[in-house]
């Protein structure tokens, strides 16, 4: 039974209010109907374009910042060919999660492979948090997996009532349910009905619920504990990552899910949190360019600790 919360079409949205969006969505989708490859220099011209506004800027930054502080052993020329191949790959994202939304299964399963698939489809009915890290490429290979494995989806509501239906609609193609991020209670019981939840704990989500362990190499790096409250609360379900990697010559993509993370022998939420940063770290180096540096991981410290930015 699908959550009864999720947002459903309403007569309003007919509104002269959203026609402008109602507008954008047609051209959208009429964009997304030109073949990939065409797409993918949209999506690399989009990345450029999005640098040259004021927001983009700023975002610029906390991305080179980022990079600086995950990867000083980079030389200067490293670090800003990493930073421009995440310029591509933010453009890309918006073309490629209309593709997740929208493209049909056929055209999706063309342009897509998955390995380890069977980490999933083998699995003992014990539940599975499916640790999906935010990597730019991360709607559309939620789609990809969906068309194998669906789950349930973890999601941040929209303030845009009309773009929250939009959204719960293109997510629902790939997963069987929805839930509210805040809604820890929801996640458990799907677990112990042997669901698959998409789970991710890489973003820095506030000092509440939060310890601070290693993130490549940053020591102290706010991580949220609600993994830890998850396998508590289903101590039998498994712990699985994946990354969606792009192909860098635009024959397609491929998810490549890993082995289960071996918590067995973490004994509180620090070690818990540490196990899992490393099994993140190990996914987002298969391809760092594909990572959402924009965001500012480590913008919460320990107290008396200077900001990062």
């Amino acid at each position: 039974m699908k959550n009864k919360q999720l947002p459903t079409f309403k007569l309003s949205f007919l509104l002269p209010k959203y026609w402008l969006l109602w507008l954008g969505l047609l051209i959208f989708r009429a964009l997304l109907l030109l073949p990939y490859r065409w797409l993918v220099k949209i999506g690399h011209g989009l990345g450029r374009l999005f640098v040259k506004f004021k927001f983009g800027q700023r975002r610029l930054a906390i991305a080179r910042r980022n990079i600086e502080l995950c990867f000083p052993e980079y030389t200067e020329a490293e670090k800003e060919n990493l930073l421009q191949k995440n310029i591509d790959a933010i453009g890309m994202a918006i073309i490629e999660t209309g593709m997740a939304w929208f493209w049909s299964d056929r055209r999706i399963k063309k342009w897509s492979k998955v390995e380890g698939l069977e980490y999933l489809t083998t699995a003992p009915k014990k539940g599975i948090i499916l640790i999906g890290i935010h990597f730019l490429t991360l709607e559309l290979g939620a789609r990809i997996i969906g068309i194998h494995h669906q789950g349930v989806g973890v999601y941040r509501p929209n303030d845009n009532p009309l773009f929250d239906w939009i959204q719960t609609k293109g997510r629902l193609r790939s997963n069987k349910d929805m839930l509210d991020r805040h809604n820890l209670r929801g996640m458990i019981r799907a677990l112990k009905q042997g669901e698959t939840i998409w789970y991710a704990p890489d973003h820095d989500y506030g000092r509440k619920s939060a310890v601070f362990v290693p993130f490549f190499a940053v020591e102290k790096a706010a991580t949220t504990t609600g993994t830890a409250f998850l396998t508590k609360a289903s101590p039998e379900s498994l712990v699985i990552p994946f990354a969606p990697l792009r192909h860098h010559d635009h024959s397609g993509y491929t998810v490549s899910i890993s082995t289960p993370i071996d918590l067995q022998d973490c004994e509180n939420e620090e070690q818990i949190a540490t196990r899992v940063n490393q099994a993140i770290e190990m996914e987002i180096r298969k391809d760092p360019s594909l990572y959402m540096w924009l965001h500012r991981r480590f913008k919460t410290r320990p107290e008396g600790e200077e900001s990062l930015y």
